[in-house]
Formats: structure tokens, sequence, C-alpha cells
């Protein structure tokens, strides 16, 4: 019993040094695989120092203390770390391990001299804890030259390489100073969480709040703004997308590929130390995407400027601006919305309701806005095909040093556009109590010929006080009335292929008074007469013929105002005054029958039209052979009875 009792000792004191050997040699390589990876980041030209490592071989937690790391050989980026601590860590393969836990402790990120304005950055981060990951053993090769682009790269491809079901942190700080020129400050995140990295790719990621605090260098009165966001929730993302705008072997894929399905983030207070306050319920962006072969983030840094003690000279503008506008060509987002929005200003207080992007077409809905003459507001405003692209090469084509824009240069707006929408406006008229009240106003375009376009259709309905300053109104005070309803609809079109050109047709509408009609009709217009160039276009304009012209003039007021006004000015009775028109319209119709036999016909309805009132009016000319436009307006000019002898006219009148 002795022996065997002494033999159990043995065994237990052989087992126990033999334990402790064996965690001792665990630490001992730990602490050499810590060291060789810290040993190649310094072969690479950085440098990197670390203090204690522990490994405990029970739990196997792995523990390294006093993290110091500048990649590169420039000491552009600065990162300390208190402490990594990792539970479970295991070795995968020979080129990655997992841990069950990472708690990394007192983080800061330093970089310095970002960009051309010499941006310092800094970031720290009091506790990050991991779940669940796996990734490389050793970092990947660290940028020798320590460029801004090549540190981006590097630290998504090292992004792109791990996997973790979530990672959450306290607070974030993110600090910037951009010297004299533009100021400085710091945003503070708190509640951040990303959920299931994994290769590059998000699930979700969220922060409850950020606090904003920023200095701002202004001429004159330097400002201080403070806000604050809540609920920043990003869904969805892939760092991949980003890494394809480094990578040089897509410098030809014209594919979109997607960044984010969704981001969001709201409500967001802002204020200045001025007085001014904006307030915003949220803010919606989804389906955002860039082209690899256009959105390339090298070229958009390597395009600005490197000096910014003096300001681009216009044609460095101009260059900037057409090399912007290519990059974000390479960008598309699905759909943008900034929810309710209210701006607080000594002078009162403005509302937004939505300001949305989607399919090309930018709108600000809800407007109401104090005013000098009162509160201004407004429903509806829209931009059409809206192109932020070709905005800024419109905007780079009119930066000529010495000279103004050319017309065609100012023609190229329709490019941008194509077309603008204003509904449910109601605004001060004047310094008067009256109001502006605008249903609608519209106006579309397209068919471009070079920068002008060769279709187009205006739509206008709106309520407006007459204005006593006018004189051409004061017949319609004298009469009692008080506003004009005016409901404009106008279309004109070029057809290429025949080459003509209709207005079809052009409405007014002046509520209480007339509702007039046009339509026109012109041939043999050539494509070369939509042309910014005067010469170019009066020469064209030769060979233009004149077609049918069809006119109607519907009678709800008109005439009876007409008679009024007359009856004042001759100081007698309306119904002397009306019969003193028919008289002197009667008294022309030999002098104009004498040119155009059609034309007493015509005087005749007219005739009818004033000696009835509430008729409709209709005339159409129709041109007796081709008759040159040009030609006819210089007849029309020198003698009229001459140019209505070149058509045949047909005149009615009807309840």
């Amino acid at each position: 019993m002795k022996r065997i009792l002494i033999g159990l000792i043995v065994a237990a004191v052989l087992a126990a040094g033999g334990w402790f050997g064996f965690n001792l040699y665990v630490q001992h390589r730990a602490t050499a695989e810590v060291e060789a990876a810290f040993e190649q980041m310094r072969k690479q030209g950085g440098k990197a120092s670390h203090g204690k490592v522990a490994f405990d071989l029970p739990t196997r937690t792995l523990t390294i203390e006093d993290i110091a790391v500048e990649p590169g050989k420039e000491t552009q980026a600065q990162i300390r770390i208190a402490a990594i601590k990792g539970t479970g860590v295991r070795q995968i393969d020979e080129t990655r391990f997992s841990a069950d836990d990472i708690d990394i402790t007192g983080v800061e990120v330093m970089l310095d001299q970002i960009g051309a304005a010499k941006l310092k950055l800094a970031y720290k981060i009091p506790q990050l804890v991991v779940r669940d990951y796996a990734g490389p053993i050793h970092a990947g090769q660290v940028p020798a030259d320590g460029s801004l682009v090549d540190m981006y790269r590097y630290v998504l491809g090292q992004y792109a390489s791990v996997v973790a079901s979530s990672l959450t942190a306290p607070t974030l700080t993110m600090s910037f100073d951009s010297g004299a020129a533009a100021g400085s400050g710091e945003v503070r995140y708190s509640g951040l969480a990303i959920q299931n990295l994994k290769h590059g790719k998000v699930d979700a990621m969220k922060a409850d709040r950020a606090a904003i605090s920023v200095d701002v260098k202004q001429p004159g009165k330097p400002d201080k703004l403070t806000g604050e966001m809540s609920n920043i929730i990003v869904n969805d993302f892939d760092a991949t997308a980003i890494l394809a705008m480094f990578d040089p072997q897509t410098a030809s894929d014209d594919s979109y590929r997607r960044i984010y399905r969704q981001v969001s983030a709201g409500p967001y207070a802002l204020k200045s130390a001025q007085g001014m306050r904006v307030d915003i319920d949220g803010v919606v962006m989804e389906d955002i995407a860039v082209q690899p072969s256009k959105f390339r983030l090298a070229d958009m840094f390597a395009a600005l400027p490197q000096d910014q003690s003096a300001p681009p000279t216009p044609a460095q503008a101009r260059e900037l601006l057409e090399k912007l506008a290519g990059f974000y060509e390479g960008l598309r987002i699905g759909k943008a919305e900034i929810g309710k929005m209210s701006v607080g200003t000594p002078q009162g207080t403005a509302t937004v309701n939505a300001i949305r992007y989607r399919d090309g077409e930018l709108a600000v809905e809800g407007v109401d806005t104090p005013s000098p003459q009162g509160q201004f507001k407004m429903e509806r405003f829209a931009l059409k095909s809206f192109s932020l692209p070709n905005l800024m090469r419109w905007a780079a084509g009119l930066t000529t040093p010495g000279r103004a824009p050319s017309p065609d240069q100012m023609l190229g707006l329709f490019g941008v556009l194509a077309g603008a929408e204003i509904k449910g406006v109601t605004a001060p008229f004047k310094s008067t109590r009256k109001l502006v009240t605008i249903d609608t106003l519209s106006l579309d375009w397209g068919q471009l010929v070079g920068s002008i376009p060769s279709k187009a259709h205006a739509v206008a309905k709106f309520v407006t006080p007459t204005d006593p300053s006018d004189p051409k109104q004061i017949p319609l005070i004298a009469s009692g009335i008080d506003k004009l309803a005016i409901d404009l609809d106008l279309g004109a079109a070029w057809t290429e292929s025949s080459n003509s050109f209709a207005l079809t047709p052009a409405t007014l509408d002046i509520g209480g008074i007339a509702r007039a009609q046009l339509r026109i009709a012109l041939g043999n217009v050539p494509r070369e007469v939509f042309s910014a160039d005067p010469a170019q276009l009066m020469g064209q304009a030769a060979r233009i013929e004149a077609g049918t012209l069809e006119f109607s003039l519907r009678d709800s007021g008109l005439i009876d105002l007409v008679v009024a006004q007359f009856s004042r000015m001759q100081n007698v009775s309306r119904e002397v005054a009306r019969q003193a028109l028919v008289e002197s319209i009667r008294a022309k119709r030999e002098q104009i029958a004498s040119a155009n036999p059609d034309a007493q016909t015509a005087v005749d309805a007219v005739v009818r039209f004033v000696e009835t009132p509430g008729q409709t009016l209709s005339i159409k000319l129709s041109p007796r052979a081709k008759a040159p436009l040009m030609q006819l307006m210089q007849l029309l000019q020198a003698d009229p009875q001459s140019a209505l002898a070149q058509f045949r006219i047909e005149t009615s009148t009807g309840l």
C-alpha cells in the first residue's frame, strides 16, 4: 500500500511539473508568436512595440498590453492600445486563428497631415468587445509609402479578412483639427454595435447617439456648432465594393456595386452660438452603389488642390469641376429623403416637411417660412431628371476668365434638367395684405437639338390680386375685378421626320373674363434653326413656311369689360358705347374685304361677337400657297391687308 501511495505522489508531482512546464512552454510560444508579428511590422518600415504578453492555458486566454504601432515609413498614423485580451483562442490553421471573445481597451488612433488640407484626426475607443472572432494570424503587408489611399486599401483589406458575430463599443470619439482654415471639433458616438461581420460584409451597424461639437473659423465672428443625432443605423454594408474602387484590376468595371442597402438617422438637432437652430426628424438613404471604372477615390484625392493657401484660378476650378463630375457619374443613390426640418433664426422659424430624391427627381415639400412681406408657403417644388454630374459640367463651362457666358453656355442648363414644377404656393403680394396663390407652375422640355429643346410643355394656374400701381390694370379695378385667375396650358413640338413645328394648342383662361386658345403650325422647319448662333438662326428661319393658324376666344366678361371702359372714356351709356364699337368695326369692313373677300365674313362674326356677350369667336387662317414666314412677318408690318390676303379665312360664332 505504501508503495502505491508513494507512486501516486510521484506521479502527481511529475504531472504537476509537466503541467507547469507545458504552460510555461505555451506562454513562451505565445510570446514568440506575438513578437514575430510585431517584428514583421518593423521589417516593413513601421514601428511596433508591446508590453507584457500572457497566456492562460485552461481558459486559452491571451493578453497583450501596451501596444504601440506606427505603420509605414512616414509617421502619418499612430495606434495605441492599452490591452488586448482574447478568450478561447485557438489556431484554425497555419494562417488563421479564432477567439470566443476579444476585449480591447484604450484604443487610440491618430492620423496626421491627411490630404491637401493637412487634416488631423484622432479616434478614441475606451473599450471594444468582439464575439466569435476569426481572422489571420499575421497582418498583411503594410504600405511602404504610407499614403492615404494605400492606408485606406490596407485597412479595408484587413477588415475584409475577418469574421465576427458582433462588435460593441460603449463610446467612440472622433476629433479633428483643420487648423486656421476651417476649424476643429469632435463627434462622440455612444452605443455602437456591429452585427454579423463576414469578409467585409455587415448585416447591420448602429449607434444610439452622436454628440457633435465644432468650432467654426470664419471671417468676422467665429461660431460654435453643437448638436445631437440619434438612432444611426446602417443595413447591409459591403466593404468589398469600396475596395473595388482602389483595385487597378477594376478600372474598366462599368457595373454598379452596392455599398449600403440603407442608411438612416434621426432625429437630429444642431444649434449655433449665434442663434440659429436646425431640427430634422430623420434622414434615409437607400441603395448606394458605385461604379469602379468611374468612382475611383485615388483619382479623386489626386485631383484635389494640393495648395490650400491660395484660391484656385478659374481654369483650375473648371478643371476640378470637370473631374469631379466624372467621378460622381460613378455614384448612384436609389432613394434619399430628409424628414421634417425646421430652421430657427432671429427672424422666425422656417419649416420644410420633406426633401426627397428618387429616380432623378429632386423635390422639396411643405415649405413654410417667414419673409419681410409675410409668410410664404409652398406645397411642392421639384426638379425633374436632376443630374449632379451634368450640373457640375454646366457650371464648369460657365467659368471662362474675362468673358461672360455665351447664350449657348446658358442654354446648357436645359441639358442638366428636364423640367421643373411648383405647386400650392401662397405668398404675400408686394407690401399689401393680399396673397398670390399658385396652384401649378410646371415646365417640361426634351428632344434637345444641341443645347436647345425642340419639345416643351408649360402649365400655369394661379390667382393674383390686381395691382392699382399698374396703369394697364386700372380698367379691371374700375370694373370691380380685384383679382385675376390665370390658367395657361402651352405645348409645342418639332417633328424631324416632317420638318414641322406645332403649337398644339396654347390655352389661356383668365377667370371671369375670357378663355383664348391658339393653334399654330409651321412647315419646312430645318434642324439647323435650333441654334444659339443668331446668324445661323436668322439664316435658317428664312426657310420656314407659315401653316394653319386657329384662334378661338370664349367671352365670359371681356366684352362687357371693354364696353364699360369705352363707356367711361366717352361718357356715354353702355348700350351707346357697344353700338359705337360695332359701328367702328363695320366701318373697316369694306377696306379689309377689298384685299380678301373672306374678311367680310370675319368682320361680321366679330360684330356678332361684340353685340351678343357670352359667345365663342373662332377664326381659322389657312395659307393659299407656300408663304415664307419671315417675308410674311415683314409684309404684315408694311402692308397688313396684303399679308391677310395670303390666307383663306374661316370664322364662326356660337354660344
